[in-house]
């Protein structure tokens, strides 16, 4: 079974996956990748309203073979005080 290996950027830290796991294939490792990236914005509350997170998928060899980003966007539609 295909070894794969999944790197992850939240818009302020970047983790390179040096374990990864075995998976049936490249798209099983695709639709890996696409289900972290809901996670990864859930699981780190953003301090500010836009934030890009990523998933880089390399292979046995560190080839990437797949990537994929989720942008989060929020706007502010009435007047707004800051807190400082």
């Amino acid at each position: 079974m295909p070894h794969f290996f999944f790197d992850t950027d939240d818009g302020e830290v970047r983790f390179e996956d040096n374990e990864g796991f075995e998976l049936p294939g490249v798209e099983a490792a695709r639709i890996e990748a696409l289900d972290a990236l809901p996670d990864m914005a859930r699981n780190k509350l953003p301090d500010r309203d836009r934030r890009t997170y990523s998933v880089r998928v390399r292979d046995e060899g560190g080839v990437v073979i797949y990537f994929a980003s989720l942008d989060l966007v929020g706007e502010w539609h009435i007047p707004h005080v800051t807190n400082p």
